[in-house]
């Protein structure tokens, strides 16, 4: 039981350290989304997150490694293995033609992310280490065979480039434009996957 004031027990707050990193890094995610590396500060991350400004060099080291593990959970291949491999280039491509812009406010942040990492000589090294361990280190293990590596990298491209190809467009494909785009990025990416 708490400490009693006046008459009135207050509990203590419960710490909940999961809680609290995800609440650093959806506050880190914004604030490097929409200033960049630079211009993002640790007591407008710490605030926005409603924590003190220590704790995240307590969980990540400072700024360097908060950025790095915004970039990690920022990138993702784990969904693109769920399906099935023959279908692999089909179903990506169904999903690019259906897209429009970043799909939502979340995966518009991390594509901005992404974007002013590429730009930054500070973060594009970060970046470059980020994609490698998240993305096409992963797809390359996945798609095994010969030249796996350089699969993976072109792979990789087409995804880069049909991310920001939907965020340009800002509307699904029409009807007419839908069947020869799902039709030949899916054989391209099949390809790819076959080996």
């Amino acid at each position: 039981m708490g400490a009693p004031i006046g008459n009135i027990v207050k509990e203590p707050r419960r710490r909940d350290a999961q809680a609290t990193r995800a609440a650093i890094l959806a506050s880190a995610k914004a604030q490097f989304a929409l200033a960049g590396y630079e211009g993002a500060f640790l007591k407008e991350i710490a605030a926005d997150a409603g924590v003190d400004a220590a704790l995240i060099n307590r969980y990540f080291g400072g700024k360097q490694g908060l950025f790095e593990a915004v970039l990690q959970e920022a990138i993702r291949s784990e969904r693109l293995f769920s399906g099935d491999r023959r279908r692999f280039g089909r179903d990506v491509a169904k999903v690019f033609a259906a897209r429009a812009g970043a799909a939502s406010e979340e995966g518009l942040r991390g594509f901005q992310l992404i974007l002013r990492a590429a730009m930054s000589p500070a973060t594009a090294p970060m970046l470059n280490e980020a994609v490698h361990a998240k993305f096409i280190g992963p797809i390359r293990d996945w798609l095994g065979g010969d030249h796996a590596e350089m699969r993976a990298r072109l792979i990789s491209s087409i995804f880069i480039g049909l991310l920001v190809e939907a965020a340009v467009r800002g509307a699904p494909l029409s009807e007419r434009e839908r069947g020869p785009f799902v039709e030949r990025l899916g054989a391209m990416l099949q390809a790819l996957v076959d080996g």
